[in-house]
C-alpha cells in the first residue's frame, strides 16, 4: 500500500468514533454483509461515518492491507478494529458491543 493511501485511512480511522468500510452506503449497501452491519449500527442509535470501498478500488485493497483483514465490511471504534460482519453479529447478540459504541461517546 502506498504512503498516501496509508496516512488517508489513518486519518479517516483516527477523526470519526465509528467507521465503517464498507460495500455501497448506509442507505444503499451493496452486500448483505455490509447492511447487516449498518443495521446493528443504526440500532445502536450513534452516527458511524461510511466509506464506499466499491467507488475506490485503492482503498478497497488499501483497507484490507491495512487491517490484515481480507474482507468488507470493517468496523473501528476510537481508532481501533472491531472486525468485520460476523465479529460485530456475535458482540452485538452477546451484547458486548453497545457498551463499546457508548464509551465511544460518553
Amino acid at each position: 500500500m502506498n504512503v498516501m493511501m496509508q496516512t488517508k485511512i489513518e486519518g479517516q480511522i483516527q477523526n470519526g468514533k465509528i467507521v465503517v468500510y464498507m460495500k455501497g452506503t448506509p442507505d444503499f449497501p451493496q452486500c448483505g454483509f455490509s447492511n447487516a452491519v449498518v443495521q446493528v449500527l443504526k440500532a445502536s442509535g450513534y452516527p458511524f461515518e461510511a466509506h464506499n470501498v466499491l467507488d475506490d478500488p485503492e482503498l478497497r485493497q488499501g483497507i484490507k492491507e491495512f487491517s490484515n483483514w481480507p474482507t468488507i465490511p470493517q468496523v473501528y471504534v476510537q481508532g481501533e478494529f472491531l472486525g468485520g460482519c460476523d465479529i460485530l453479529m456475535e458482540m452485538h447478540q452477546r451484547g458486548e458491543l453497545q457498551p463499546i459504541l457508548d464509551r465511544a461517546f460518553a
